[in-house]
């Protein structure tokens, strides 16, 4: 688990909530029921409508990467093709198929060395991996288009629930002392809609959206890891290739030739 995203959200939140206090206003205005059930229930309503069910059913587990700690790190990447290139230069390809089936190895770098064994045409196995890559972005990109809509719909649910709140304020003004708290009320709606889409889907959207290109690129620097061993490459000219894919130059530094 990434504490650091539930610790951004509470801090958020909470901020909101000590600022509201500090005010003078008192937490329990900041609960009605029926304004959460307009934006909330009018948000994943809308969000129904736009999606097909395949991707719905995705979204829980789309949210658990959000909250996952990602443990890939691209140093060890790098050390693990200058091994696989050493193997390969010293023993020849094949005898990587024993290595490589090992739990350790990531399986995308298990199937291009696969392909690589296969004897298959360089640029054939670029065209592969690729494809694979644009596939998984294009997966991402649809778990991603949900929060990014409810995003949208959430702070016109919220101006659509304070309308509703302030249409029966309207058609009772004859008690004019409580139109005050009624029409504070109506306007939570709208503090619901807004807060929730720029404090929860919004970010959460944005995070997957890092998660995506950091995967993009980490499997990118796979590409060229394992056509560069089927070219025969030199190992310290491998880990050279691949160090610039690391985010900055301490990390190239400590990697390669271990």
């Amino acid at each position: 688990m990434d504490i650091t995203i539930i610790i951004s959200i509470i801090l958020a939140f909470a901020s909101l909530i000590v600022a509201f206090i500090f005010e003078g206003g008192e937490p329990s205005a900041l609960l009605q029921p029926t304004a959460a059930l307009i934006v909330f229930g009018g948000t994943f309503g809308a969000v129904g409508i736009s999606f097909q069910v395949s991707v719905l059913a995705k979204i829980p587990k789309v949210v658990s990467i959000a909250f996952k700690k990602h443990k890939q790190d691209r140093r060890q990447i790098i050390n693990t093709f200058y091994k696989i290139s050493n193997m390969a230069r010293t023993s020849g390809l094949l005898s990587l198929e024993t290595e490589i089936q090992n739990d350790t190895y990531d399986k995308f770098i298990v199937e291009g060395i696969q392909l690589v064994m296969d004897g298959t045409d360089p640029e054939i196995i670029k065209k592969t991996l690729e494809n694979k890559v644009d596939n998984m972005e294009y997966r991402h990109s649809k778990g991603i288009a949900v929060f990014e809509a409810a995003g949208g719909f959430g702070p016109t649910m919220g101006v659509l629930g304070t309308v509703m709140g302030l249409v029966h304020v309207l058609g009772n003004l004859s008690n004019p002392d409580e139109l005050g708290p009624q029409i504070a009320v109506a306007f939570i709606a709208t503090l619901y809609g807004v807060g929730s889409a720029n404090l929860l889907w919004l970010p959460l959207a944005n995070k997957l959206k890092v998660l995506d290109m950091d995967e993009i690129v980490t499997k990118n620097m796979m590409v060229d890891g394992i056509l560069m061993v089927q070219e025969g490459g030199n190992p310290a000219l491998i880990v050279e290739r691949l160090k610039g894919y690391l985010d900055d130059e301490k990390e190239g530094e400590e990697t390669g030739e271990q």
